[in-house]
């Protein structure tokens, strides 16, 4: 098959597809521009999935992203990218066509980690909730009743998925194998705030749980989840939150440094070889890169955050249009927000490797509170519970490398409550049947 004209490809229709091909544009690029997407739909908004449609606020379509620039481009959806050819400068789709490309951006994204087949996961009425039509299935699900919501996973979608449904009035039970929701990423300390909001919302919440296996009926639909302590919780519709893979499977045999924890790229968006190098050609943004945060020692992140996709599309269309000797590096701090129980949650910063954490504003009683995460003795994030006027100015603090705590003596500042975050160790290897990560939302 003869491959179509060259120009610029974007790999990936969603939010860092969508900005990232603004951007060049805006940038002066002129020549032919495609996007791919798996997904028949135009980019939309995923945050309003686990809230305002699940709630049945907006009608999925409603989610539609706006699109800021005329892109005068060629949209090649609902038709995934298979492979990547990097010798040829080809990429083959799931429909058999092939697209060449002078310039490739790769903003594939994550997938919502599935239940395994293997123990249980192919038994109606059991949700991921990453995409549309996750959320219009899960949507008309919720509608028809069901008499008792099991989630599993106590991270950010799992909490979300647990307030909406709460503010429904269906019976939920969230499951989790830590202590307490979101200790992961928040921590213990942080965490028993969340777990006290789901207990007050009218939801059972059962720390240190872990899930084997779902049971189904005789119609091939799920009825309970079997524990590994031996006991049952019976749920006629489950949510599984346990987080996400980066969207790489297809670029398998394509020489990258790519696997379920992303593609990883350099300080200026540039996907690396196997080998190490810095491919001139190819970049990466959004959820599927891992690049080096200089904030935190050069550290190899990932992050499935908003603003970061925004930030580091734009950035990477910047490089993309740049001579080989104007490579910027991409400098970013990590923040994101989230919705539930009532409260705005923001966080600023990233938690990994704190050692203590200072609430100094508010108290964690009132659940209006700011705190501020360490590492030694340097402040490395900063974390909102409706308490968000201060935030700036910590995330200033914390882009200078400010000691912990780097504000003190404003006039709303209680006696600063310090203590250590209380992050869970990291927990052995799981057995095949069950995921080996179930807390990330």
């Amino acid at each position: 098959m003869t491959p179509e004209p060259a120009g610029i490809v974007v790999v990936g229709a969603s939010l860092a597809g969508l900005r990232g091909a603004e951007a060049l544009r805006r940038g002066g690029y002129g020549g032919p521009l495609t996007l791919v997407g798996a997904e028949p739909y135009r980019p939309y908004d995923r945050p309003p999935l686990s809230k305002h449609v699940l709630a049945g606020e907006l009608e999925p379509g409603a989610t539609r992203l706006p699109e800021l620039t005329a892109l005068r481009a060629r949209w090649r959806l609902g038709s995934a990218a298979v492979a990547l050819d990097r010798a040829a400068r080809t990429i083959r789709l799931s429909d058999g066509s092939v697209l060449a490309y002078d310039r490739l951006l790769l903003a594939t994204g994550a997938e919502a980690r599935p239940w395994p087949a293997a123990a249980g996961g192919g038994l109606s009425g059991i949700h991921t909730l990453r995409g549309r039509d996750d959320a219009t299935s899960l949507r008309a699900a919720l509608v028809a009743g069901p008499r008792r919501v099991l989630i599993v996973g106590g991270g950010l979608i799992g909490c979300e998925a647990a307030s909406c449904l709460r503010d429904l009035g269906l019976p939920v039970t969230l499951v989790d194998p830590n202590p307490t929701p979101l200790a992961k990423t928040l921590g213990t300390f942080v965490g028993s705030v969340i777990a006290a909001c789901l207990r007050a919302s009218g939801a059972e919440f059962r720390p240190g749980t872990m899930v084997r296996a779902f049971e189904g009926d005789a119609s091939g639909r799920v009825v309970r989840a079997r524990l590994a302590d031996g006991s049952a919780i019976e749920a006629d519709l489950v949510i599984a939150a346990l987080g996400a893979t980066r969207a790489t499977g297809w670029l398998d045999g394509a020489g990258l440094m790519a696997d379920p924890g992303g593609v990883t790229c350099d300080a200026a968006c540039r996907a690396r070889t196997a080998a190490g190098a810095a491919c001139p050609d190819i970049y990466v943004a959004g959820d599927v890169a891992r690049w080096p945060i200089r904030l935190y020692g050069g550290r190899l992140v990932s992050v499935e955050h908003w603003s970061n996709a925004v930030e580091q599309a734009a950035h990477a269309a910047r490089n993309m249009l740049a001579h080989a000797d104007d490579q910027r590096p991409y400098e970013h701090l990590p923040a994101f927000w989230s919705s539930q129980f009532g409260i705005n949650i923001k966080l600023v910063g990233l938690t990994a490797g704190a050692d203590s954490i200072s609430v100094v504003q508010g108290t964690r009683a009132s659940r209006r509170f700011l705190a501020v995460y360490g590492q030694a003795g340097r402040s490395i994030a900063a974390l909102s519970f409706d308490q968000a006027r201060w935030l700036p100015a910590y995330a200033e603090a914390i882009r200078a490398g400010d000691p912990v705590p780097p504000i003190l003596g404003a006039a709303d500042q209680p006696r600063i409550e310090t203590a250590a975050p209380g992050f869970p160790p990291p927990r052995a290897a799981a057995p095949a049947a069950q995921p080996a990560e179930v807390a990330h939302g």
